[in-house]
């Protein structure tokens, strides 16, 4: 790969992410201005593009593996430490949504209103973290060596 080629599945998982927060961004906004089934609508798509998201960065990572750091030694302990961060919120994220949404469509609204501004703002931040991982992974620095875990664990 060339310094001027940037990996499609990366490209594209990553802009459903960014739908998803944006789309996590209108629901709030909908729900402030009372507008309920816009809301569940708004909501239900985001969590549509983290699904696809989901299905497009998990596929790679088993059929065509995670890219390592490219960037300059000296800064790799810096990247692993803020993709750990990336990681575990995405994590947490990803929980707080799933139950987030299962109190909405289970219209359990005290809980719902509470963890709901929770659940965005951890949300908002994973999206903003992970648009810095792929940045740093693919465009600012070349990714380094990539290795499927099928190949890592099968040798093949």
């Amino acid at each position: 790969m060339d310094s001027y080629t940037i990996p499609i599945l990366p490209t594209i998982s990553t802009f459903f992410i960014v739908l998803s927060a944006i789309f996590v961004a209108i629901g709030w906004y909908l729900i402030a201005k009372k507008k309920v089934e816009a809301h569940k609508k708004s909501m239900t798509f985001a969590a549509i593009f983290a699904v696809i998201f989901f299905i497009i960065y998990s596929s790679r990572t088993v059929f065509v593996g995670n890219t390592s750091f490219g960037g300059p030694d000296d800064i790799k302990i810096y990247y692993t430490t803020f993709l750990l961060f990336h990681i575990t919120l995405a994590t947490i994220g990803a929980v707080l949504g799933i139950y987030t949404l299962w109190t909405g469509y289970k219209n359990n609204l005290k809980r719902h209103r509470k963890i709901g501004p929770i659940t965005s703002i951890v949300w908002f931040i994973t999206a903003i973290t992970g648009v810095a991982v792929y940045l740093l992974l693919y465009v600012i620095y070349q990714g380094g060596e990539t290795t499927s875990v099928i190949k890592a664990i099968f040798g093949f």
